[in-house]
């Protein structure tokens, strides 16, 4: 165990433990601003059907029920335009995290291949190379890589931490390339559904990647989008050669997701009405903050979709955590996320109305 543990690097969070009790020590208490956890009440229709299916005395299958894979290609289509979606093009994940840090060794990755991913980013990119024993390398553009010996490439559009989206021709080009030099490419889109400045588009668009999944596979989450996190429930849809053997792997590794949460996800994919409701107590709480951090000095780049602000006071990050703090604001410092973010600060903002009023009070005071 300890030969595992010490491949991989220290667990940032708790560095930011003394600046979390300062911020506890303010007279009217905490705004958590640091992790992008959801705070608001679970879907009353994905609850329902949550406790329909609560007496399942049975093994869930990995690959989910019948049911769940025509709500997970449904919404492929209905939403992002995907075309020819099977059931062979899907897979149910236990959680998109959990994905992301053992997929390149449930790919067959180790010593010797490369594992490439943004150069700020979400740190478990990083760790999942770590914990195959593979090498790992940052871009600003993936066209401009070493494609010898590059076996995944990270795409992830709505950026986490920066809000940043990549264009459709953008993304185009890169699959091309990818595709040129034999790369297989997973791309992170549980932020899609949360654009501000811009319309997120994915791999599996038609316009994307031509009409054909080779090649290419979508992650996607219900954690943001519908409230989920606690559920664990995401899934990853594209080539049928990728997500064939994975789920053969994940199988014999019981890599399921419970049989009650499955039905939850099935209503879940299957309403729009509730990420509507959810995405305009977003846009207010993001306006109220990018207004009240604009007004206090801050600069915020990016941030055009996810749940974050990326900002930043020209100045260590770490100063800026400590100055929110003393101000009873917790923000994620942007070091978290790669070297480059060293001078700027993740402000999420999925607290509370009452708790982004209390912010917006005190920054702007």
């Amino acid at each position: 165990m300890s030969a595992v543990s010490e491949r991989l690097p220290t667990f940032p969070w708790d560095k930011l433990e003394p600046y979390k009790k300062t911020a506890l020590a303010h007279p009217d208490g905490i705004v958590d601003l640091s992790v992008g956890t959801p705070v608001d009440p679970v879907p009353e229709l994905v609850q329902k059907a949550l406790i329909a299916a609560a007496d399942s005395p049975g093994y869930p299958t990995v690959w989910g029920t019948p049911a769940l894979r025509d709500a997970i290609t449904g919404w492929l289509e209905r939403r992002l335009g995907a075309r020819g979606v099977t059931h062979r093009h899907v897979l149910p994940v236990v959680g998109s995290k959990e994905l992301v840090a053992w997929l390149p060794t449930q790919l067959g990755l180790g010593p010797g291949d490369k594992v490439a991913y943004p150069r700020l980013a979400y740190p478990t990119y990083e760790v999942g190379a770590r914990l195959a024993r593979a090498a790992y390398e940052v871009y600003d553009d993936p066209r401009e890589l070493d494609p010898t010996d590059l076996k995944l490439l990270w795409l992830n559009s709505p950026s986490n931490p920066t809000g940043k989206v990549l264009t459709r021709q953008e993304l185009t080009d890169i699959v091309a390339w990818a595709r040129a030099h034999d790369v297989l490419v997973f791309s992170d889109e549980c932020y899609l559904e949360l654009g501000w400045e811009a319309d997120p588009v994915s791999v599996l668009h038609p316009d994307v990647n031509g009409g054909s999944y080779d090649g290419i596979v979508a992650v996607h989450s219900l954690s943001k989008r519908s409230n989920l996190a606690g559920y664990r429930a995401a899934f990853i849809a594209g080539d049928p050669a990728v997500l064939g053997p994975l789920l053969e792997i994940r199988k014999h590794g019981g890599m399921m997701t419970s049989a009650p949460t499955q039905a939850a996800v099935v209503a879940a994919l299957g309403d729009d009405a509730h990420v509507h409701e959810q995405r305009e107590r977003y846009a207010a709480r993001r306006e109220a903050l990018r207004s009240a951090l604009l007004a206090s000095g801050f600069r915020i780049e990016h941030s055009e979709a996810s749940l974050y602000l990326w900002a930043t006071r020209d100045e260590s990050c770490w100063t800026t955590v400590a100055h929110l703090a003393e101000r009873g604001i917790l923000v994620a410092p942007g070091d978290f996320y790669g070297e480059a973010g060293e001078r700027f600060v993740r402000v999420a903002f999925t607290a509370t109305d009452e708790r982004v009023r209390a912010a917006v009070s005190r920054l702007t005071a």
